[in-house]
């Protein structure tokens, strides 16, 4: 691919309507569409409220939206560190194979390192299995022996 023809920068207020669209996209591919209740309202507090509690990249691809990925910061007790977790890295499919979603990764772990993060984690669905080979390309290593567990606010 032509790194030329890829941009990676950080969201601004106007790229909302964009970030609802594409975090829609992954959850019908996730199948998990019916689960999407946040608005743009929410997003845009979360992103650029006043305790801003998310950072979005977004991905463009000659000049077209092609992803963007969302994470933010988490503490490590055993590491006494940092970390970033990444909620969503999502390329569309028409975009998918020319080293987007490595690119939007590659640009998390950039940011991991300038703020002395110790690591950089995320889930994947375990049907996901391109997903799941892209990342044991790079490297990563699944987590196997945990189990994520949730509590939702009807439980609270």
């Amino acid at each position: 691919m032509n790194m030329d023809n890829l941009k990676i920068r950080r969201a601004g207020r106007s790229d909302i309507p964009n970030i609802l669209m594409l975090i829609k996209e992954l959850a019908e591919y996730e199948k998990l569409l019916q689960e999407v209740v946040t608005t743009e309202k929410h997003l845009e507090e979360a992103i650029f409220g006043d305790k801003k509690l998310v950072e979005v990249l977004i991905a463009e691809f000659n000049g077209e939206l092609a992803g963007q990925t969302i994470f933010f910061h988490n503490f490590s007790t055993f590491i006494g560190r940092p970390g970033l977790y990444i909620e969503d890295l999502y390329v569309r499919p028409q975009f998918r194979g020319k080293g987007i979603g490595k690119a939007l990764l590659n640009e998390v772990i950039k940011l991991a390192k300038e703020r002395n993060c110790g690591r950089v984690e995320w889930v994947v669905l375990d049907w996901n299995q391109p997903a799941i080979e892209f990342y044991k390309s790079i490297g990563a290593k699944a987590m196997d022996e945990w189990t994520i567990f949730r509590l939702t606010e009807d439980k609270f």
